[in-house]
């Protein structure tokens, strides 16, 4: 009996520790956001109080009378990062819109919170319905998934083949089908709706061959990517994440093909290094070699696919890409690294393999049920 008491003791004492770091999360996330603001209105804004609580309908509540920010005991437990600091800075928005802009008498999310949100690069959303960003992902994915869409998400899925040649031929289609249909969607000049999230998790510190990967997103899957401040929770620091940004369609398939080369990587390195006479930081020149193979593969195949003017074309899109990066990230600066000395014969190995890489299934599929969030 006094075992089984102690066990629970300790199991308590984690669960207390647990949300003391998310709760320490929450708050440097909040003060993260508020450097977007205007000066002034950084040295105006308090920070609120920050809770976990059972919410059975919403994700999180802001409160103006007890100037306290909830967040879902359940969505803090259960999802990404992500997913907790998106809900953040919708209810923060509410803050700001109440106690900067005075908001008053406006409906919840009437104009006022909208200039704040944009303040704030927080979802607008202001319908009563709002899933966990993934659902709100994949529903937007849904949304766009015409003819095209469907049939590229059937050739990811033949990409799968056992015959090589038969997967090989199914992944180069469907990389000529995302890119024709987002060169039809430029000419169509229709209104488009671009969404961001992170691709990979929060680190204090992150391989060289994430870098090359995010070229690679921008490059090949009409996307736009960036280096964001990001709380570590298993850490309990702030470190950086990539952020993604693109259509629904675009950013859901290129958080795939991150999250599958990064997986391809870790597998061909366990078996590359089985007899681990490697040291365990040649790792990434193997990673890296990954990426540049796979990249070359896909410009040979890319060459047969678009044309000169199509490529004006996709250069027009990023425009309008661009803009919105612009708006949401108004201050941005760049970093440049130095090169690391590599082992030449490891990176040839690591190109092999990715050129051998074929990217296959994975379209994200609806969320479960969406949830309300005031």
């Amino acid at each position: 009996m006094p075992g089984n008491v102690n066990q629970t003791d300790r199991q308590t004492q984690i669960k207390h520790q647990m949300e003391h770091r998310i709760l320490h999360g929450l708050r440097s996330e909040w003060e993260l956001a508020r450097y977007r603001l205007a000066p002034h209105w950084q040295q105006t804004l308090r920070p609120p109080l920050f809770r976990l609580g059972t919410l059975r309908s919403t994700l999180g509540r802001w409160s103006l009378h007890r100037r306290e920010i909830c967040i879902s005991r359940e969505l803090a437990w259960n999802h990404p990062w992500n997913a907790v600091r998106d809900v953040l800075l919708h209810e923060m928005a509410h803050q700001v819109a109440h106690e900067l802009l005075g908001a008053g008498w406006e409906t919840p999310h009437g104009p006022t919170f909208q200039k704040a949100c944009r303040w704030l690069g927080a979802n607008p959303k202001s319908s009563g319905r709002y899933g966990t960003l993934q659902e709100q992902l994949n529903v937007a994915a849904d949304g766009e998934a015409d003819r095209v869409v469907v049939k590229i998400r059937k050739l990811m899925a033949l990409a799968t083949s056992d015959n090589h040649h038969e997967a090989e031929a199914a992944m180069a289609k469907a990389h000529e089908l995302i890119a024709r249909h987002n060169i039809d969607l430029i000419q169509r000049r229709n209104e488009t709706h671009y969404v961001s999230v992170f691709a990979g998790q929060p680190a204090l510190r992150h391989g060289r061959e994430v870098y090359h990967l995010a070229h690679l997103l921008q490059e090949f899957y009409f996307i736009q990517s960036i280096w964001v401040p990001a709380y570590v929770l298993a850490k309990g620091k702030t470190g950086r994440v990539l952020e993604i940004s693109g259509t629904a369609s675009n950013v859901s398939l290129a958080g795939y093909v991150f999250d599958y080369v990064t997986a391809y990587n870790a597998a061909q390195w366990r078996w590359y290094n089985r007899n681990g006479k490697h040291r365990h930081f040649r790792r990434s020149d193997f990673a890296v070699g990954v990426i540049d193979g796979f990249r070359q593969k896909l410009l040979d195949k890319r060459r047969f696919t678009i044309t000169a003017e199509n490529h004006a074309l996709v250069a027009l899109a990023d425009q309008k890409l661009t803009a919105y990066m612009h708006q949401r990230y108004p201050h941005t600066r760049s970093i440049c690294r130095t090169a690391a000395r590599e082992d030449a014969a490891i990176r040839a190995e690591g190109i092999a393999a990715g050129k051998r890489l074929i990217i296959a299934k994975g379209i994200c599929t609806r969320g479960e049920q969406v949830k309300q969030i005031e």
